[in-house]
């Protein structure tokens, strides 16, 4: 059988995050969801209804909500292999999705993924810090390599790569906002509280990542750059001085100590 999930689904951002949890806010809607989590297999319309003391055609309303927040995905089978004749009736299992809710948006989901991906190709007497950065700006580059061949944007100046940028930060918890034309500013740390325990090493994540999705989309004449400010993420984006593209922070280790001679946050307890 082929199950359908609602296109959404896939998403975590808090929005969708948001509506999923708004749906598990009935009671017996949330009681047919742990049911048929507890089933391990696919259930029908009529067996989630007589566990929910309730009709099947209520039950079809709440199984199908479940469904349009991708919380649950849909087929039409034969339910524990059994073939019955006639029209196969519609069963439900749990969608393969991860639903987070967060405000602000935290991804540490994303970190861990940088930092196993810096352990594996750690080099033999190489440092933790410097493969750190250089996955997080090859993770960067990845993302903004498949944008680009996504959307076939062509030449990318100052303008369109700042818009392009927004919403990839944006879809990424950053909170960007344009102060100026020629300015972005990111108001979130998704990595935060974690940023806390080590502001330059995750400073230089945040700053090696943006740096290199700017390299693999092309953009030209914005950099990313290292500007702490209390309450921020301590990167910006500008517009670069002459059209020129900024340096590869990963190759010679820039980090918030070492660009600003200080801690990248003021007070850590400070930051969102």
């Amino acid at each position: 059988m082929t199950f359908d999930a609602n296109p959404a689904a896939p998403q975590t951002s808090a929005a969708v995050g948001v509506d999923a949890v708004l749906v598990l806010g009935d009671d017996v809607r949330r009681r047919m969801y742990d049911f048929v989590r507890r089933a391990r297999r696919p259930v029908t319309r009529e067996e989630a209804a007589s566990d929910a003391g309730i009709s099947a055609k209520l039950a079809a309303f709440h199984l199908d909500k479940l469904v349009a927040a991708g919380l649950l995905r849909s087929a039409y089978g034969s339910p524990g292999g059994v073939r019955r004749v006639g029209r196969k009736p519609k069963v439900y299992e749990p969608a393969d999705t991860d639903i987070r809710v967060s405000i602000p948006e935290r991804h540490h989901d994303v970190l861990a993924e940088i930092l196993i991906d810096a352990v594996l190709t750690e080099e033999p007497g190489g440092d933790a810090r410097s493969a750190a950065l250089r996955a997080a700006r090859h993770r960067g580059q990845e993302l903004g390599a498949a944008i680009r061949a996504r959307t076939r944007p062509g030449r990318l100046g100052p303008e369109r790569s700042l818009k392009v940028s927004e919403t990839m930060l944006e879809q990424h918890g950053f909170e960007p906002y344009r102060p100026a034309s020629t300015e972005l500013r990111l108001l979130n740390c998704p990595f935060h509280p974690l940023a806390a325990r080590s502001p330059e090493l995750v400073c230089g994540i945040n700053h090696a990542f943006v740096d290199g999705f700017l390299a693999g989309l092309e953009a030209a004449g914005i950099r990313a750059v290292l500007a702490p400010r209390p309450g921020h993420c301590c990167v910006e984006l500008r517009a670069a001085s002459g059209g020129q593209n900024p340096p590869d922070p990963a190759a010679d280790g820039i980090g918030c100590a070492r660009e600003n001679g200080t801690p990248p946050v003021d007070d850590p307890g400070n930051t969102p």
